[in-house]
């Protein structure tokens, strides 16, 4: 079976341009909405969202974190690198994909309040996924790094996060 082509994918999914980089498309919200939460969420939130999420090879996912746990789910295309700098400068590097065999998984988290970034592995043509945020997302809960300022807290992680970051 031939692979779909990347724009088949935007097309047939609506997928839109997303502010971090790539395209996607909302696909579910929660009705159930969840109130009184810690973590310094600023009122009530849906219980969970989930997008379509797609990143071709001239791409990538800059780095950006929000409050809740996401739960990225490979759907088609080639791996995907997500990078995750939790708040102590640990990293981690998610490689999603379908082939275990080659150490890819088809699901990860990333956790609350950790630095997340990503982009399709070497020189492939692009990844589809899926991302669930549960309390659901809210542009409120959402702040795209400022690539000095993370740099400098992670000075470890500089060259990463500059090649990763969109330009401030």
């Amino acid at each position: 079976m031939t692979p779909l082509p990347a724009q088949f994918w935007i097309d047939h999914l609506h997928l839109e341009y997303h502010i971090e980089g790539g395209s996607f498309a909302e696909t579910y919200r929660s009705s159930l909405t969840l109130g009184d939460l810690a973590g310094g969420f600023n009122g009530p939130r849906n219980a969970c969202t989930h997008i379509y999420f797609l990143l071709q090879r001239d791409q990538f996912s800059a780095f950006h974190r929000i409050r809740s746990d996401e739960l990225w789910h490979f759907y088609s295309g080639d791996p995907l690198i997500v990078y995750e700098i939790d708040p102590d400068g640990h990293l981690t590097e998610h490689l999603l994909g379908n082939d275990p065999r080659k150490g890819h998984s088809l699901f990860c988290v990333i956790h609350a309040g950790s630095w997340f970034a990503s982009r399709v592995l070497n020189d492939g043509d692009y990844s589809l996924v899926g991302c669930t945020v549960s309390p659901g997302f809210d542009f409120e809960d959402f702040e795209l790094a400022k690539a000095d300022e993370l740099a400098t807290t992670y000075k470890e992680h500089e060259g990463l996060i500059r090649e990763m970051s969109k330009r401030n």
